[in-house]
């Protein structure tokens, strides 16, 4: 495929055909690995986002039978008043 860097703004990008896309597995909204390899721009689906945690997936993951519970911290070591 043949594309054109195109400024946006203040940024410039490119447009991606969804068949590419789809070639290599990224979808509209993905987050997205890109790296310089030997003067090559390199684009890859992010397999592992640092610092971005989905909140359904997380809750997803709470067992049905899990029950939270109060933690006993110890005595109030300042002027903390409960």
């Amino acid at each position: 495929m043949i594309t054109r860097v195109q400024r946006w703004g203040n940024s410039q990008g490119l447009r991606l055909s969804k068949e590419l896309l789809a070639e290599a597995g990224i979808h509209v909204g993905d987050t997205v690995h890109v790296a310089v390899r030997d003067g090559v721009l390199v684009i890859s689906p992010a397999r592992r986002v640092r610092g971005v945690l989905d909140l359904t997936e997380l809750v997803a993951g709470i067992p049905h039978d899990y029950h939270s519970h109060e933690v006993e911290w110890g005595p109030a070591a300042g002027d903390e008043v409960w």
